[in-house]
């Protein structure tokens, strides 16, 4: 898995809207963020399933970034 790929990863999370994160449900946030990123890289099937693995592993960390920033919008 390259680094870039990975660091767009988190920029689309930071750029998604915050609300939309928390409240998808699992299949859909990985769904969404995998579309916008092959949308921008046009991955390979494989690379498509790295990052399907890697995105599921990570749900509950985008949940707690956009949850801060829902706390941090509304101080």
């Amino acid at each position: 898995m390259k680094t870039s790929i990975i660091r767009q990863l988190w920029s689309i999370v930071e750029e998604s809207s915050a609300k939309t994160l928390v409240n998808l449900d699992d299949s859909d946030l990985v769904s969404q963020l995998l579309k916008k990123l092959d949308a921008q890289y046009s991955l390979s099937s494989e690379d498509l399933q790295v990052m399907k693995v890697y995105f599921r592993s990570k749900t509950v960390l985008i949940r707690d970034i956009a949850h801060s920033r829902l706390e941090n919008f509304f101080d």
